[in-house]
């Protein structure tokens, strides 16, 4: 998926030791940084400026915001945060690791940039987000976010009563069809090498679904943008406006090797960051919010997802402050309260 990247003016790290470093800038990393700031927490999101939903015309299913283009609802969030005293910066990257893996309690971690620069932050909120990957069949990719889709609530309502197709890509692409199916008469379902039982033949049948086995070799496009139907590998071509395709779901994991973060394989061949209770991992001070570890979630919940990471760490941050002040204020030799 091709994104345009974000133009904004390229901010000054700070120096010393920030509360808060946020990697990525998109719903989930947005909101959390907007909770940790309205907080009074030094914060700094990276944001590389290549959101999932960047190919978008409009981000839909969030209440009041229906519609609003996806570039536009990144722009309104950095204002957001930068009104409350946080720092957005354009970047990537490079690397995130402990600052002294030997010190232990210490928590503090170093994030350096493609460019060079580096900071440190005493906590860090994961929010890349994730990679749609695409089946390889040609034509499909370039017309990816526009006529080939695949949230039927992110996309369903603007291709309503096209003829839509699904092409396969494992089991849960029935499902997809059914879901797809509420949406328009006219569906077929390309099965491009999948297998379908008679039963689910049987319940297509009584939906109206028509089904093809002859394999897809390619997507069609109408010259104007669109596509206009698949091409299979018998040299028919079958009229279709809309392709809905079932991505594998891959978390963006460049640069964040060094953090020893757990993953976990989901079906279909994606793979996403583990999280317990607000994002919290099995890395103490790392927190992961959004599409990198809920892949299906919608921008309103990613957002919310932020927004708990991004007050979880407030909190415990408020405990440790707390924990601080009781040691300094301790007669010597004398341990701080648990």
């Amino acid at each position: 998926m091709t994104a345009t990247t974000t133009a904004y003016a390229t901010d000054a790290l700070p120096d010393g030791t920030v509360d808060a470093v946020v990697i990525g800038g998109g719903a989930a990393g947005l909101n959390g940084a907007l909770m940790l700031a309205r907080s009074r927490r030094s914060v700094v999101v990276i944001d590389s400026g290549t959101p999932r939903n960047a190919p978008a015309e409009g981000v839909h299913g969030l209440l009041g915001l229906d519609g609003t283009p996806p570039a536009d609802l990144y722009g309104r969030g950095r204002e957001e945060v930068r009104r409350y005293g946080g720092l957005v910066v354009s970047g990537e990257v490079s690397a995130a690791e402990h600052a002294d893996p030997s010190a232990e309690g210490d928590l503090r971690f170093t994030v350096t940039l493609t460019d060079g620069r580096a900071l440190t932050a005493r906590r860090l909120l994961v929010a890349t987000g994730l990679r749609d990957v695409l089946p390889e069949l040609p034509g499909l990719a370039e017309h990816w976010g526009h006529s080939v889709v695949h949230c039927p609530y992110c996309h369903g309502w603007e291709v309503r009563d096209e003829p839509i197709g699904v092409l396969a890509t494992g089991p849960a692409s029935v499902h997809h069809a059914l879901l797809f199916r509420q949406l328009t008469d006219d569906l077929v379902y390309f099965t491009h090498g999948t297998e379908l039982d008679d039963e689910t033949r049987a319940r297509f049948a009584a939906r109206a679904i028509r089904i093809i086995d002859t394999p897809a070799e390619e997507v069609v496009g109408d010259g104007d943008g669109g596509i206009r139907g698949v091409r299979l590998a018998d040299g028919a071509v079958v009229d279709r406006r809309v392709l809905a395709v079932a991505t594998a779901l891959v978390a963006r994991t460049e640069g964040l090797a060094g953090l020893g973060l757990p993953m976990e394989e989901l079906p279909g061949g994606g793979r996403r960051f583990v999280s317990g209770a607000a994002g919290a991992t099995d890395v103490p001070g790392v927190w992961v919010a959004g599409n990198v570890t809920d892949p299906i979630a919608q921008v309103g919940a990613s957002a919310a997802a932020g927004a708990l990471a991004g007050a979880h760490i407030n909190a415990l941050l408020a405990v440790a402050d707390t924990d601080a002040a009781v040691a300094t204020l301790a007669p010597a030799g004398t341990a701080a309260p648990a």
